[in-house]
């Protein structure tokens, strides 16, 4: 069973990390558009037609789109703990939201690129009047993290921050060529790591006056070569000597590396860099601070929107495979659960821990010598302490990682911590 688990996921892996034939075409590419089969023009008639059709890279975020602040948060919050979640308009980051706001105890601040479409699923979810507000956070710019801190600090005050789950994710597996963030960052590297860096980073100073603060990253079986997942299915994290880091991680740069794209490795370097990132968290501020960090897996959600750039035969059979034969399927809803207990539970008060679930699954994860599977995920089983991966834990590596960071986000030292 195992070897025929191993062989048909790298079938699956590699086929849907493969480009199809369209996507091998020459294009002419922008952040948001790519263009097919262009040709040389040979008359001045046919450049400004051309001019006409074609569009210019597009930002993700522009100054003008910075809200104006929210104000008197402090009378909505009341005696509640006050909650960041990122990514809250979809997937795992929206019923993590849902079930932290239903619980009474947490005023959810929902930090999303699209606010409209944010209010209209938070209502869908049944999320109680009056415990959640929707604000714009675009991590492809730094701008913008910078624009949602001062007005998430307008909108709450005096108010210190309780908890903030960095969840927010983009995964282009099939992409033939980088995309880029406004900063100039591999989008899966900006979105996924830097972005939250800088946000968690500017929110510390606020996090450390309030009581058992907590800060969760959400992280991947993917970035772990010691788990089937992370280990067996092509390609692997691998973070090299971080020479894409020490070049200064922007365009041209494609890879923490310093290699070529690689659309599916570009999610899983991300995931280590955001493991990473925790555990030197903890190690610098923790002890002095108080604040919980760490990281966790749900389980797989076969069905979440993070494999939209999947192709779809890949995401009809990806949750029956997950489900039937690997046993490694959890809903959104029970993984929306899980990564509220993380900030809630007080069994998850301590820090610098990967938390995973020993649910149902069968050959994903890595097993113990009791033979009950670990940190695999699957419906079901109790809350446990998961193992990372020694590339995960090398502290030389994670404190380059942190600062070449610091220096790509462009923190300055009045921004960091002292403490």
């Amino acid at each position: 069973m195992f070897k025929f688990f191993c062989l048909l996921v790298f079938a699956v892996s590699s086929n849907a990390f493969t480009p199809t034939l369209e996507s091998t075409k020459a294009k002419t590419c922008t952040n948001s558009r790519c263009y097919s089969g262009i040709v040389a023009p040979s008359s001045p008639t046919q450049i400004n037609a051309m001019l006409e059709q074609t569009e210019l890279p597009q930002k993700l975020y522009f100054e003008k789109e910075k809200e104006f602040p929210k104000v008197l948060g402090g009378l909505k919050i009341g005696l509640r703990k006050l909650v960041v979640v990122t990514g809250a308009s979809s997937g795992l980051g929206l019923n993590a939201a849902a079930t932290l706001a239903k619980t009474g105890r947490h005023f959810v601040v929902m930090a999303v690129r699209d606010i409209e479409k944010a209010k209209k699923v938070a209502k869908k979810m049944d999320m109680p009047e009056g415990s959640y507000v929707v604000m714009k956070l675009e991590l492809g710019s730094l701008q913008s993290v910078r624009d949602f801190v001062e007005n998430l600090k307008a909108f709450k005050s005096a108010r210190p921050l309780n908890n903030l789950i960095c969840n927010a994710a983009v995964y282009r597996p099939t992409d033939p060529e980088p995309a880029w963030t406004d900063d100039g960052f591999e989008m899966s590297m900006g979105v996924n790591h830097f972005g939250h860096f800088l946000l968690v980073n500017l929110l510390l100073e606020d996090m450390m006056k309030a009581k058992e603060a907590r800060v969760c990253i959400v992280g991947s079986i993917t970035g772990n070569t010691n788990t089937v997942g992370g280990g067996l299915v092509y390609p692997q994290a691998n973070l090299g000597k971080l020479q894409g880091f020490e070049k200064g991680a922007k365009q041209p740069i494609e890879m923490a590396d310093g290699k070529p794209f690689f659309g599916a490795k570009a999610y899983k370097d991300s995931k280590v860099c955001n493991m990473m990132t925790v555990s030197e968290l903890h190690n610098r501020y923790h002890e002095k601070t108080g604040i919980v960090f760490s990281s966790m897996y749900p389980g797989c959600i076969a069905e979440t929107a993070l494999f939209r750039e999947k192709r779809p035969w890949f995401r009809k059979a990806f949750p029956w495979f997950m489900k039937y034969v690997t046993g490694g399927y959890v809903g959104e809803v029970e993984a929306g659960e899980r990564l509220a207990q993380v900030v809630d539970d007080p069994k998850c008060s301590k820090s610098n821990i990967y938390w995973s679930w020993n649910g149902g699954a069968q050959t994903v994860g890595r097993y113990s010598a009791d033979g009950k599977p670990r940190g695999a995920g699957g419906a079901g089983g109790e809350i446990f302490e998961n193992t990372q991966s020694d590339a995960v834990r090398d502290k030389e590596t994670t404190r380059k990682m942190w600062d070449l960071s610091v220096k790509a986000v462009g923190l300055s030292e009045k921004e960091m911590l002292k403490v």
